[in-house]
């Protein structure tokens, strides 16, 4: 197992996948995300929340600069949509996903730990955007994902100046939703995987297609888009589970 470039570990509901590029702080390559896209395009049965996290003490250091180079200006433009599509699919797919942190997260690692819905940094964790001190520009993602969560002016400073955040200070602007101590990150991860995955499985998938996107929209669409996701949900048969499960003080066994 341990020369395959993302190893997959499934136990019950929860897959993990780990980025295994040990010698290049787990940089993303072409063949690197095209196993995580083969993964999300198609997750195994049974499975409910994914886990990702990297390998030799880091999460994942973003493009590989060696095969970017190669590439033209038509070339890099395909490329970069290339990425918009995976990270949606990640973002999007309707499984939830954690990312247990530590190391690099740095250019697209950062791309792509902002495509997953709970993150958690070990002390270790370092948060950067170096693309300007490379001569490039983000191209997986970050100036919406990032910049919507630290918002525009401290991305333009972040990007400007190639400073880096400690897990402390990337919790505090929102790249981070736990700090944990060092070690602890992947068990943190699996323990609100499993928490996750005992949600109804409704639930789970309209709060990830539903909450960012309601974000982008006006106040007015937003209340109603609100109203609809409450109606398809509270008229389930999980919603039916959940409250008699409630008033009978037990655990609700969804579909």
């Amino acid at each position: 197992m341990s020369e395959e470039i993302l190893r997959v570990e499934v136990e019950g509901p929860v897959a993990t996948l780990v980025m295994n590029r040990p010698d290049k702080r787990n940089a993303m390559s072409d063949t690197l995300i095209q196993a995580i896209e083969a993964f999300f395009a198609k997750p195994p049965e049974g499975v409910k929340v994914a886990v990702i996290t990297g390998t030799a003490g880091h999460y994942c250091s973003g493009l590989d600069l060696g095969e970017h180079v190669q590439r033209d200006a038509e070339g890099t433009m395909h490329h970069s949509r290339n990425w918009h599509r995976i990270m949606d699919m990640i973002q999007f797919g309707g499984l939830p996903v954690v990312s247990a942190m530590f190391g690099a997260v740095i250019g697209g690692g950062l791309e792509l730990a902002t495509a997953t819905h709970v993150r958690i940094a070990e002390p270790s964790t370092i948060f950067q955007l170096p693309e300007g001190r490379r001569g490039i520009f983000v191209g997986g993602g970050a100036s919406v994902r990032v910049g919507r969560i630290i918002g525009a002016d401290r991305m333009t400073e972040m990007m400007l100046t190639g400073r880096k955040y400690d897990a402390e200070e990337g919790r505090a602007l929102g790249l981070a939703h736990y700090t944990v101590g060092e070690g602890e990150a992947l068990a943190k991860a699996k323990e609100l995987a499993l928490k996750i995955a005992d949600n109804a499985p409704l639930s789970n998938y309209i709060m990830i297609q539903a909450l960012s996107r309601i974000h982008d929209m006006g106040r007015a669409d937003g209340f109603f888009t609100e109203s609809l996701c409450a109606a398809v949900t509270q008229t389930s048969p999980d919603a039916v589970e959940g409250l008699a499960a409630f008033l009978q003080k037990r655990d609700p066994t969804f579909r």
